[in-house]
Protein backbone atom coordinates (compact mmCIF):
# COMPACT_ATOMS: atom_id res chain seq x y z
CA UNK A 1 0.00 0.00 0.00
CA UNK A 2 0.97 3.16 -0.59
CA UNK A 3 -0.28 6.71 0.69
CA UNK A 4 1.48 9.84 -0.64
CA UNK A 5 0.89 13.19 -1.51
CA UNK A 6 2.67 15.81 -3.39
CA UNK A 7 1.22 19.41 -3.50
CA UNK A 8 2.22 22.86 -5.60
CA UNK A 9 -0.03 25.67 -4.11
CA UNK A 10 -0.68 29.01 -2.61
CA UNK A 11 -1.30 29.48 1.04
CA UNK A 12 -4.62 30.61 1.66
CA UNK A 13 -3.84 32.48 4.87
CA UNK A 14 -0.70 32.63 7.59
CA UNK A 15 0.52 29.38 8.65
CA UNK A 16 -1.36 28.81 12.28
CA UNK A 17 1.87 27.50 14.42
CA UNK A 18 0.42 26.23 18.11
CA UNK A 19 2.43 24.18 20.76
CA UNK A 20 1.25 20.75 22.17
CA UNK A 21 0.92 20.52 26.19
CA UNK A 22 4.29 19.19 25.50
CA UNK A 23 5.85 22.10 23.54
CA UNK A 24 6.29 20.28 20.15
CA UNK A 25 5.13 22.76 17.19
CA UNK A 26 2.90 22.22 15.16
CA UNK A 27 1.50 24.24 12.22
CA UNK A 28 -1.84 24.02 9.94
CA UNK A 29 -2.16 25.55 6.69
CA UNK A 30 -4.21 25.30 3.73
CA UNK A 31 -2.93 25.35 0.50
CA UNK A 32 -4.96 26.51 -2.91
CA UNK A 33 -4.14 23.69 -5.54
CA UNK A 34 -5.20 24.57 -9.17
CA UNK A 35 -6.80 21.84 -10.98
CA UNK A 36 -5.31 20.78 -14.09
CA UNK A 37 -8.47 21.63 -16.55
CA UNK A 38 -10.76 24.15 -16.99
CA UNK A 39 -14.51 25.11 -16.25
CA UNK A 40 -17.11 25.69 -19.23
CA UNK A 41 -16.03 29.16 -18.62
CA UNK A 42 -12.71 28.54 -19.60
CA UNK A 43 -10.99 29.39 -15.87
CA UNK A 44 -9.39 26.70 -13.46
CA UNK A 45 -10.64 25.84 -10.46
CA UNK A 46 -8.92 25.70 -7.19
CA UNK A 47 -8.70 22.88 -4.49
CA UNK A 48 -8.05 23.69 -0.86
CA UNK A 49 -6.03 21.30 0.81
CA UNK A 50 -5.72 21.61 4.79
CA UNK A 51 -1.95 20.65 5.62
CA UNK A 52 -0.44 20.23 9.23
CA UNK A 53 3.85 19.81 9.85
CA UNK A 54 5.16 19.35 13.14
CA UNK A 55 8.18 20.39 15.51
CA UNK A 56 11.16 22.29 13.56
CA UNK A 57 10.03 22.29 10.14
CA UNK A 58 6.28 23.77 11.54
CA UNK A 59 8.52 26.48 13.01
CA UNK A 60 10.34 27.25 9.75
CA UNK A 61 6.29 27.15 8.06
CA UNK A 62 5.38 29.79 10.12
CA UNK A 63 8.62 32.34 9.82
CA UNK A 64 9.31 31.58 6.07
CA UNK A 65 5.12 31.62 4.41
CA UNK A 66 2.67 33.53 4.99
CA UNK A 67 -0.67 34.47 2.47
CA UNK A 68 0.11 34.01 -1.23
CA UNK A 69 3.69 32.22 -0.80
CA UNK A 70 4.45 29.53 -3.17
CA UNK A 71 4.63 26.21 -1.81
CA UNK A 72 5.36 22.60 -2.55
CA UNK A 73 4.66 19.72 0.33
CA UNK A 74 4.95 16.32 0.57
CA UNK A 75 3.47 13.96 2.52
CA UNK A 76 0.47 11.69 3.46
CA UNK A 77 -3.35 11.78 3.79
CA UNK A 78 -4.88 11.41 6.78
CA UNK A 79 -8.08 11.19 8.15
CA UNK A 80 -8.91 11.97 12.04
CA UNK A 81 -12.05 12.12 13.86
CA UNK A 82 -13.07 14.20 17.03
CA UNK A 83 -16.28 14.87 19.25
CA UNK A 84 -17.13 18.57 19.11
CA UNK A 85 -18.70 20.90 21.77
CA UNK A 86 -22.37 19.63 20.85
CA UNK A 87 -21.44 15.93 20.81
CA UNK A 88 -21.55 15.41 17.11
CA UNK A 89 -18.40 13.33 15.50
CA UNK A 90 -16.21 15.33 13.09
CA UNK A 91 -14.14 14.07 10.70
CA UNK A 92 -11.19 15.85 9.54
CA UNK A 93 -8.98 15.08 6.33
CA UNK A 94 -5.48 16.50 6.15
CA UNK A 95 -2.05 16.34 4.11
CA UNK A 96 0.31 15.45 6.82
CA UNK A 97 3.60 16.72 5.50
CA UNK A 98 6.59 15.47 5.78
CA UNK A 99 9.25 18.12 4.24
CA UNK A 100 7.55 21.91 2.84
CA UNK A 101 10.10 23.15 -0.12
CA UNK A 102 9.47 27.11 -0.55
CA UNK A 103 9.11 27.66 -4.53
CA UNK A 104 9.75 31.72 -4.21
CA UNK A 105 12.28 34.32 -2.93
CA UNK A 106 10.97 35.58 0.21
CA UNK A 107 8.80 38.56 -0.18
CA UNK A 108 7.76 37.10 -3.53
CA UNK A 109 4.40 36.41 -3.04
CA UNK A 110 3.06 39.79 -1.47
CA UNK A 111 4.09 41.39 -4.78
CA UNK A 112 2.44 38.91 -6.91
CA UNK A 113 -0.66 39.17 -5.04
CA UNK A 114 -3.20 38.97 -8.30
CA UNK A 115 -1.83 36.18 -9.71
CA UNK A 116 -3.73 32.80 -9.78
CA UNK A 117 -3.35 30.04 -7.18
CA UNK A 118 -0.63 27.50 -8.60
CA UNK A 119 1.25 29.95 -11.12
CA UNK A 120 4.67 30.54 -10.98
CA UNK A 121 6.17 34.16 -11.95
CA UNK A 122 9.01 31.64 -12.72
CA UNK A 123 8.04 29.30 -15.24
CA UNK A 124 7.52 25.54 -13.35
CA UNK A 125 7.76 27.08 -10.32
CA UNK A 126 11.88 27.99 -10.35
CA UNK A 127 14.04 25.99 -8.36
CA UNK A 128 12.97 24.17 -5.48
CA UNK A 129 14.53 24.75 -1.98
CA UNK A 130 14.74 23.48 1.27
CA UNK A 131 12.75 24.56 4.56
CA UNK A 132 13.95 28.23 5.58
CA UNK A 133 16.56 28.40 2.50
CA UNK A 134 15.88 31.56 0.35
CA UNK A 135 17.12 32.78 -3.08
CA UNK A 136 18.24 35.93 -1.31
CA UNK A 137 20.72 33.99 0.53
CA UNK A 138 22.68 33.29 -2.62
CA UNK A 139 25.33 35.42 -4.14
CA UNK A 140 24.88 36.00 -7.80
CA UNK A 141 27.60 33.94 -9.07
CA UNK A 142 27.88 35.20 -13.03
CA UNK A 143 25.44 32.79 -13.66
CA UNK A 144 22.32 34.00 -15.54
CA UNK A 145 19.04 31.86 -16.58
CA UNK A 146 20.51 31.53 -20.36
CA UNK A 147 23.85 30.02 -18.69
CA UNK A 148 21.69 27.07 -17.38
CA UNK A 149 19.60 26.52 -20.92
CA UNK A 150 21.27 23.87 -22.50
CA UNK A 151 19.20 24.54 -25.13
CA UNK A 152 19.43 27.61 -25.19
CA UNK A 153 20.99 27.70 -29.07
CA UNK A 154 17.80 26.00 -29.83
CA UNK A 155 17.19 26.25 -33.96
CA UNK A 156 21.15 26.53 -34.12
CA UNK A 157 23.65 23.64 -35.95
CA UNK A 158 25.72 21.82 -33.42
CA UNK A 159 28.65 19.92 -34.29
CA UNK A 160 28.37 16.25 -33.53
CA UNK A 161 29.72 13.27 -36.01
CA UNK A 162 27.61 10.04 -36.52
CA UNK A 163 30.42 8.70 -34.80
CA UNK A 164 29.59 10.79 -31.48
CA UNK A 165 25.88 8.80 -31.66
CA UNK A 166 25.29 5.72 -29.59
CA UNK A 167 22.98 3.73 -31.82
Amino acid sequence: MMNRVVLVGRLTKDPDLRYTPNGVPVANFTLAVNRTFTNQQGEREADFVNCVIWRRPAENVANFLKKGSLAGVDGRLQTRSYDDQNGKRVYVTEVVADSVQFLEPRGAASQDRGRDFGESPYGGGGGQRSQGSSYGDQKNQGYTRTDEDPFSNDGQPIDISDDDLPF
